[in-house]
């Protein structure tokens, strides 16, 4: 819950709350009137931290202190927060060998920053007859990576382009891969 969406002192509206005092101990349930006068001696704020509680759950504490350390936590969960972006490289089935391996680069460069990379080939024309050069370049593609990454959608068509997702993680090697280097 927010710390703007909380109701403190006089906005508290209800008859009685269960009031928990500043250290985390039980007071019971006790008239929301008495409840204020008990936040004012100790110089604290009632504030309705669970409002769909039956009675309402109300502590005694520094509103602006929880309110601060309310945002800090939210930071803090933002910050560990990573975006994965979305990043697109177009191409044409009939594709230079030199321009293959430059787009390549850049989608090494995507996978390492730790972005999602969407390769598309569009299709003109005739050259959608022939969706399967789109799909030799698509593995040329794969062959060039030859590094860690992970499949999310195999090559597909849709309209006049054929696409497929790659996302940065560890690559399934070959069994007979894995046992020459066990030995």
């Amino acid at each position: 819950m927010a710390a703007k969406d909380l109701l403190i002192n006089e906005m508290i509206r209800v008859r009685e709350v269960r009031l928990v005092d500043e250290n985390g101990g039980q007071l019971g349930i006790v008239p929301t009137v008495e409840a204020l006068k008990m936040a004012r001696e100790r110089s604290l704020d009632l504030v309705n931290v669970a409002p769909q509680a039956k009675p309402p759950v109300c502590k005694l504490l520094d509103y602006g202190k929880y309110k601060f350390e309310l945002e800090k936590k939210t930071r803090e969960s933002k910050k560990k927060q990573k975006l994965v972006r979305m990043k697109e490289i177009r191409m044409q089935p009939k594709i230079e060998v030199h321009d293959l391996s430059f787009k390549t680069k850049h989608i090494k460069e995507f996978l390492d920053e730790g972005n999602k990379v969407k390769v598309t080939i569009r299709f003109r024309g005739r050259e959608l007859a022939h969706t399967e050069l789109g799909r030799k370049v698509l593995e040329k593609v794969l062959d060039l990576l030859d590094g860690a990454y992970v499949m999310d959608r195999p090559p597909a068509m849709e309209g006049r382009f054929m696409s497929m997702i790659i996302s940065p993680g560890t690559k399934k090697q070959p069994k007979e891969a894995q046992t020459e280097q066990t030995e």
